[in-house]
């Protein structure tokens, strides 16, 4: 073992050390109570083995890197120009990798021959995966002593005093929400309920039972802190990285702790656009969660930019609402422009991909041996069936209207497959491009693929709006 590497490991082990002995203060200054502390012991013991674990599943995933891992600086952006092997990887540094992504069902479908044999791709199926460095324990303790609390305290009251509206205890439930309210906040209490059953001090048996079940449904607030091990995916297209995610639950069902789709999320107030999945990496009964949040590239660099807008928001003299409602407009415009450079992306794909579609259905006569049979997959997670179904059937009549047909077809078509290609591309929309409900935004429509694009964003926008 080299020097290098064997700094490496010391380094960790010394950082190890560091965040246990601050949880071990907080704990004793009664900051945490003591299944706090345990959670965060877990989260920060063996640092270096539980980063192998990282890396560990999502190779197994992806398959080997397609290229070099180097280290990253978030900060600027940045890869750092030094090769480093997976033996040096540890927890305190920030990694990229790029990696192949073997189940795309977008895979080399876009592409461009612009002169000859040469070709352009215009989407891959390299994914590019960020891992972040450990969280700091003093960022951890912040979330969880902080908001995390905070939201605990209000759910415990929202569930006692709907508790107690159902029974005898209703006239005095205001004087008992106090006493909670003033125990939780002059001390730090994950066991809400046995805590609030001494508050509360009743002698039914029932009443007890069933807030007892209420109570602990209720999520603690060290079990919320899912990002102390974290990594970014970077995908070309939004059905890339719903595949990923699915493929995540098939490999490891029972170890998916949370998952969340927002591509497609328009009540987003500030239109953000992404997708996580938290995965259980632990081992022997202990929970280490390991938080994948999956973004498409293009928005990517609008998140950096809405970082910046928060430091500069923080510097700003300014009060707390007027600071609140500058930083709304700043990300949410922001996020309007990664939506918008995404889809005229979507846009390119559909142009390049017209021609090809019509070329694929007249080789396969009918027959099922299409080119682009499974392509794209349908995710199990995007518009409603109602909607898809409502939006297809309004395709067949546009193009049965000829508001739709396929300009220098290659050869004679008939309207039954041209039908065929405008539902399919229909079906390619709804998968990859995001929605959005802002109506002042058009994508050029002087072109079939562009005024078909425009009439499905439409449709979708009205079936939202219902």
């Amino acid at each position: 073992m080299t020097n290098q590497k064997k700094d490496v490991f010391e380094l960790t082990r010394l950082s190890d050390e560091k965040n246990l002995a601050v949880i071990a203060d907080v704990y004793k200054s009664g900051r945490i109570d003591e299944t706090t502390r345990d959670y965060l012991n877990n989260l920060y013991s063996n640092s270096m083995d539980t980063c192998r674990d990282l890396f560990l599943h999502i190779g197994q995933c992806f398959g080997a890197p397609k290229a070099a891992v180097k280290p990253y600086d978030y900060a600027t952006d940045s890869i750092i120009d030094k090769i480093i092997t997976i033996s040096d990887i540890n927890p305190l540094s920030v990694y990229l990798v790029n990696h192949r992504f073997d189940m795309d069902p977008m895979r080399n479908q876009f592409f461009t021959s612009p002169n000859g044999h040469n070709i352009d791709l215009a989407v891959s199926s390299i994914v590019t995966v960020i891992v972040a460095a450990q969280k700091k324990i003093e960022r951890a303790l912040d979330k969880i002593t902080g908001k995390y609390y905070d939201k605990y305290i209000n759910e415990v009251l929202e569930t006692v005093h709907k508790s107690l509206l159902k029974t005898e205890l209703a006239g005095n439930a205001q004087k008992i929400l106090d006493n909670i309210h003033e125990e939780f906040t002059n001390n730090f209490i994950t066991d809400a309920a046995s805590t609030v059953l001494q508050i509360i001090n009743s002698k039914n048996r029932k009443i007890d039972a069933d807030l007892v079940r209420a109570l602990d449904k209720i999520c603690p607030p060290y079990a919320k802190l899912r990002d102390v091990w974290r990594v970014k995916c970077l995908f070309d297209l939004v059905p890339q990285a719903r595949t990923f995610i699915e493929r995540m639950t098939e490999m490891w069902p029972g170890k998916i702790l949370l998952k969340r789709d927002s591509f497609f999320d328009i009540q987003n107030p500030r239109g953000y656009r992404d997708a996580k999945i938290v995965l259980d990496i632990g081992h022997d009964g202990k929970v280490i969660p390991m938080e994948i949040v999956c973004q498409v590239r293009t928005f990517f660099e609008f998140e950096h930019k809405t970082h910046v807008a928060y430091e500069n928001v923080r510097t700003d003299n300014v009060t707390t609402s007027k600071t609140a409602d500058v930083l709304d407009t700043r990300t949410e415009n922001m996020h309007i422009a990664g939506v918008k450079k995404y889809n005229a992306m979507i846009l390119e794909c559909l142009e390049t991909l017209f021609d090809r579609i019509g070329w694929n259905i007249l080789y396969s006569s009918g027959n099922d041996d299409m080119l682009f049979e499974g392509f794209p997959r349908i995710s199990t997670v995007y518009h409603p069936q109602k909607i898809t179904d409502a939006i297809y059937s309004k395709v067949t009549r546009a193009v049965e209207n000829e508001v739709f047909f396929v300009p220098n077809a290659p050869a004679e078509l008939t309207r039954d497959q041209e039908i065929q290609i405008f539902r399919w591309m229909a079906k390619f929309l709804l998968v990859a491009a995001m929605p959005y409900t802002y109506a002042n935004w058009s994508v050029p429509s002087d072109t079939m693929p562009g005024k078909f694009f425009k009439f499905i964003m439409k449709e979708l926008q009205r079936y939202y709006k219902k």
